[in-house]
């Protein structure tokens, strides 16, 4: 099977499930936005914890050269370590959350 389509699969198995996690306070709710076409992935946390309103983005992930590059995770354990564990090797995903400069001592791609 073509890579891609299979990091795009994994991706979306792996983040569909964080939707149906219930939030502790407020009324929130976690909604999935994938645009396969563009190779973009997000889950985006929105709702109201009491007055205040909340929109923001807990993960995007984009498939960028091949490669699986994690834009943002603020999930509690890191999505990340999902992503390996379904199939996709370390060598293929980019912390771009991480400087440049300091990729090269994750375990992760560089770029």
């Amino acid at each position: 099977m073509d890579p891609l389509v299979t990091y795009q699969h994994i991706i979306e198995q792996t983040l569909a499930p964080y939707t149906q996690i219930p939030y502790a306070y407020g009324e929130l709710q976690c909604k999935a936005i994938f645009d396969r076409e563009r190779h973009s992935y997000a889950l985006v946390t929105l709702g109201w914890d009491g007055p205040r309103r909340v929109h923001g983005c807990l993960v995007h992930i984009e498939i960028i050269n091949t490669k699986v590059w994690v834009q943002r995770d603020d999930t509690e354990t890191g999505v990340t370590y999902d992503l390996v564990a379904a199939g996709i090797p370390k060598h293929q995903i980019v912390l771009g959350f991480q400087e440049p400069a300091v990729r090269h001592v994750t375990e992760y791609a560089v770029a």
